[in-house]
């Protein structure tokens, strides 16, 4: 497969974004997975925060992937990849100047697009990473962003949990992200269409919704008709991918199988549990 230029890949993102159409993400963890998504006709790829945790570092995602590593796995990802990447970019790795330190790897990485969000991060002392920074700080980071950006072509999107907040706080920080020049906004927590149909008509760039297969919101053309451009449903390939090596393994090995599903292995191999009681110990974060 021959690669395409960064610029004509973030051109063909674009493209996609100026559509009628919704498109669904294809869980991009590594090269090959990035190869496979685009040989069976998938239009865009994700690089998700939380995976590149367990890919990299078998960690929960506790905001404990540095920019660096998670760059890293994106360059790889980016020096094959042959759809548009979309770059989980968590909170920018900071405040307003760490995002443009992120803005300047990613580009340069070769992703198509990349999400900030204006989550909390890493949790503070007696918190779970749930709270959201103050809008002026989350204006300031996007605002940071596209300052940073060189290749006008990549796409930025402003992220927000509108399952946390009021209808009204969420179309207040829509309307404010679109006004610093967020180029789509992105939106974690959506209910149902009543819900997103609410918050749409606020909505004059193109969405990005995290649904994780919520049969709710399963009818794409609806969604499409509502301004979603981009869906991603979660990272079902990743977990297979780790039932998969599991499986593999302990058939290897004559081990007897395992009653665990792809997502319960995923946590029982990685350092969830040791990080649970770390935030108990010495952050006096309860379940």
């Amino acid at each position: 497969m021959a690669t395409p230029s960064q610029h004509d890949l973030r051109k063909e993102f674009r493209n996609l974004l100026e559509s009628e159409r919704c498109y669904y993400t294809a869980s991009t963890f590594d090269p090959m997975s990035a190869r496979i998504a685009a040989d069976l006709g998938f239009e865009v790829g994700i690089l998700g925060g939380s995976v590149a945790s367990l890919q990299v570092l078998a960690a929960p995602d506790f905001a404990l992937i540095t920019l660096s590593e998670f760059v890293e796995q994106a360059t790889r990802i980016g020096r094959v990849a042959t759809l548009p990447i979309i770059a989980d970019a968590d909170h920018g790795y900071g405040n307003a100047l760490n995002v443009m330190r992120t803005i300047t790897e990613l580009e340069r990485a070769g992703v198509a697009a990349l999400t900030i969000e204006d989550t909390l991060l890493p949790a503070k002392f007696g918190h779970k990473s749930t709270d959201l920074i103050e809008l002026d700080e989350a204006v300031g980071k996007i605002e940071a962003a596209i300052d940073a950006r060189i290749d006008p072509t990549m796409s930025i999107f402003a992220r927000t949990n509108a399952g946390q907040l009021s209808t009204e706080d969420a179309i207040e920080r829509v309307k404010a992200y679109q006004q610093a020049g967020a180029d789509g906004i992105c939106m974690v927590g959506i209910r149902d269409f009543d819900h997103l149909e609410a918050i749409s008509q606020h909505v004059l760039v193109p969405l990005m919704l995290v649904t994780y297969d919520n049969p709710e919101l399963a009818d794409r053309e609806r969604l499409a008709r509502n301004g979603v451009r981009i869906v991603v449903n979660g990272h079902a390939a990743y977990f297979a991918a780790i039932k998969a090596t599991y499986d593999c393994l302990r058939e290897q090995r004559g081990v007897d199988e395992s009653p665990l599903n792809a997502s319960e292995l995923s946590e029982k191999y990685s350092t969830l549990d040791e990080n649970r009681e770390w935030a108990k110990r010495f952050m006096n974060v309860r379940e």
